[in-house]
């Protein structure tokens, strides 16, 4: 049986996490997006030889789009940039303002494996830290080689490589929620040695997405060499303290051709890969002043027109209406459920509406846009109605203070759903948390969240545990 490359429940997950990591520190983000591009920029030049024309390009995975945004402006580049989430994509007309940028990619939001483009219609596709989201990598690359042209370049990078020399004894977070022995041992570079697989991917799976860290330099080795005709690699291979630097030496040196490759093998790091396909680059790119020619319906896969203020499909009735600079082609039944709007199963906080859910418990609204919630004392309660048939899942979306630990006790919640116990957490970590609950099948729920410790803000009356940003109905997936 073929592995699922992603699930809906998975899809979900993403389009959460993107909106909330982009919008919800802003300035954080914007920071890290410059961060990436400098040294994405870098590896571009690296191998421009052999990337050779750019435009059209499509960036999958990208976020807010800021390495397409480098790709016009820095580059001269024309083409695309896709991820599963709108809000994110929007959020690129910041950096467009914050950056003084003239140029801007055509932004789009849909999903890596099925790709709203043309078969043969793009000459350069990129993805960066995408790859390993998918549980079938190669379900991606056969997407990508359909679109790409005779000929057309792909370039990956930032691909987790596992690693030979570990434990694997547990999962650890990102350095600022570790605890005190953790850092230690990250700043010495010894944790490697212990934890699981790459470190931070807890916050992701935390968040319900599932990652694929089996990759080893072979594996991806062999994965380009059934579907691409030529490739170029760059090994980049960790130096965190001590631990780590003697031993990634000490494998250079043994190496006969004296490369990383065989560090890469023992300690891991990332995978950066410039792959040709099959063919000969025709002599032009596509005109994008008519960028819907190179787009396909994501229901009938047939062509797409302009209306003016979106595209449609003539074959089908597909529409997708230009919405802040975002076209949606995902295809109808997935983009019903990941953007469903206001709904009466959904108490989103970054939606406005959400507070004729609320009962009693509820603290002021707080936070920006993606990352709105509200506080709670030792109890909070709301009502959702359910909207879809079959079992349901209760998922709850919140964070965790480091005040809440002072008190030297774990943070618990407490989950009540119509008078009966539905799931009790511990946490003994601050940072974001995403519980989720089976829920009894009926048509609405009365849930009461309860929660401990209780502190005090400075200079503020308010009893305070943890504040939730989103809890709502999700189906239950077998």
């Amino acid at each position: 049986m073929k592995t699922q490359a992603q699930s809906l429940s998975v899809k979900r997950a993403e389009v959460e996490f993107h909106s909330f990591a982009s919008l919800g520190e802003p300035e954080r983000a914007i920071a890290a997006y410059a961060e990436e591009n400098v040294r994405r920029s870098g590896i571009i030049r690296n191998h421009l030889s052999m990337i050779g024309s750019m435009s059209p390009f499509l960036e999958i995975g990208s976020n807010v789009g800021h390495t397409s945004y480098m790709l016009c402006n820095e580059f001269g580049a024309s083409g695309f940039a896709l991820d599963i989430s709108a809000d994110a994509l929007r959020y690129g007309s910041i950096l467009q303002q914050r950056w003084n940028l003239s140029r801007v990619p055509i932004r789009i939001t849909g999903d890596a494996v099925d790709l709203p483009f043309r078969d043969g219609s793009i000459r350069f596709v990129m993805a960066f830290q995408v790859l390993s989201q998918f549980l079938d990598i190669e379900s991606v690359f056969l997407e990508v080689k359909r679109v790409l042209a005779p000929g057309g370049v792909f370039l990956f990078s930032e691909e987790p490589l596992k690693r030979l020399l570990s434990l694997r004894l547990y999962r650890c977070p990102y350095y600022e929620t570790m605890k005190p022995w953790e850092r230690k041992l990250s700043d010495w570079g010894l944790l490697g040695y212990l934890v699981r697989d790459v470190i931070g991917a807890h916050q992701e799976e935390s968040f319900g997405i599932r990652q694929n860290h089996t990759m080893r330099l072979q594996d991806w080795h062999a994965l380009i060499t059934r579907h691409f005709v030529e490739k170029e690699y760059e090994l980049f291979v960790p130096e965190r303290g001590w631990g780590e630097r003697v031993v990634k030496r000490a494998a250079i040196r043994l190496d006969p051709y004296r490369s990383a490759w065989r560090a890469a093998k023992l300690l891991g790091g990332t995978l950066a890969a410039v792959c040709r396909k099959a063919g000969t680059p025709g002599d032009e790119g596509a005109d994008l002043a008519h960028f819907q020619n190179l787009l396909r319906c994501p229901d009938c896969h047939g062509g797409l027109a302009s209306t003016g203020d979106g595209l449609a499909c003539a074959a089908c009735g597909f529409e997708a209406q230009n919405q802040e600079g975002v076209y949606n082609l995902l295809p109808s039944a997935e983009r019903r459920e990941l953007y469903p709007g206001e709904r009466a199963d959904i108490a989103d906080f970054s939606q406005p509406g959400h507070e004729k859910q609320l009962g009693s418990g509820w603290h002021d609204l707080e936070g920006v846009f993606g990352n709105k919630y509200r506080w709670v004392g030792e109890s909070a309660s709301l009502v959702l109605r359910r909207v879809h048939s079959g079992a349901q899942r209760l998922r709850i979306r919140g964070h965790a203070h480091e005040n809440s630990f002072r008190q030297g006790q774990p943070v618990r919640i407490e989950v009540i759903v119509n008078g009966r116990k539905s799931g009790s957490w511990t946490l003994e970590r601050t940072g974001l948390f995403v519980l989720e609950a089976d829920v009894p099948d009926e048509a609405e729920y009365e849930v009461q969240l309860l929660c401990s410790p209780v502190w005090r803000p400075p200079n503020d009356e308010r009893s305070c545990s943890v504040n939730f940003s989103m809890i709502r109905l999700i189906p239950q997936e077998r």
